[in-house]
């Protein structure tokens, strides 16, 4: 993708960020580093629970996460 940098400087889809709500900017030598901040995604775990009938997939949710 291309963009072009305006006066006001440059405008980053909001598709391009992955959902998240704050990043931080870093500028390293020819190259601008933007990474998502909001932590862990397995710390979201449970916040939209599914209608399944597994009773303890909130409990034991590594043995679906890593099955062996």
């Amino acid at each position: 993708m291309r963009a072009r940098v305006t006066q006001s400087g440059l405008l980053i889809p909001k598709s391009l960020l992955g959902g998240f709500d704050e990043v931080e900017i870093r500028q390293e030598q020819q190259r601008i580093t933007i990474i998502p901040l909001g932590g862990d995604p397995i710390r979201n775990l449970g916040q939209t629970p599914l209608d399944v009938d597994e009773t303890d997939a909130s409990e034991h949710h590594d043995n679906y996460l890593y099955p062996s």
